[in-house]
């Protein structure tokens, strides 16, 4: 069960890493939404601590390859967080949907602001990441809920094909 649940989490951090070429830029941000789904997907799959390894690897094989920023660290890390904790009190998709954009959108956002200073040489205010993080990891966390949803229903279809 060990080396399922591993390589799972490494196709999604080879996916998060490898769509990491596509971003789209919001107010000055890069937007990787789907890094966002992957966090999603990572905390119904896995829990908390597992999602924030798998955000943590993607952030740093994407800075390594020159592919994001030290920003990267604590949006996706803390969004994995929130979304696992909140979908373990919840356990519903949508409450790890809700964990990930309040995680990434606000608190990510807000942990930024120093880190922006300290490392990149950026001023920056205290709300200067709340939205084009929010907007990421919204659209991310809306793309994580449809494949949940589009996964869920394959699964009993195929389910009832086999019962046939």
């Amino acid at each position: 069960m060990k080396a399922k649940k591993l390589t799972a989490m490494a196709l999604l951090v080879a996916l998060g890493t490898a769509a990491s070429m596509f971003h789209i830029p919001i107010l000055g941000a890069k937007a990787f939404p789907v890094q966002h789904a992957i966090n999603v997907l990572a905390a119904v799959f896995f829990g908390p601590g597992p999602a924030v390894l798998i955000a943590f690897l993607v952030g740093l094989l994407r800075n390594l390859l020159g592919m994001g920023t030290l920003l990267a660290f604590p949006g996706g890390m803390v969004g994995a967080l929130v979304a696992g904790l909140i979908y373990r009190t919840w356990q519903r998709d949508f409450a790890a949907a809700i964990g990930e954009v309040f995680g990434t959108g606000v608190l990510g956002a807000l942990l930024s602001v120093p880190l922006a200073r300290m490392f990149l040489g950026q001023e920056a205010t205290a709300f200067a990441y709340i939205i084009p993080f929010g907007l990421s990891s919204l659209a991310g966390a809306v793309i994580g809920l449809v494949v949940l949803k589009v996964g869920a229903f394959a699964w009993q279809k195929a389910g009832e094909r086999s019962k046939v």
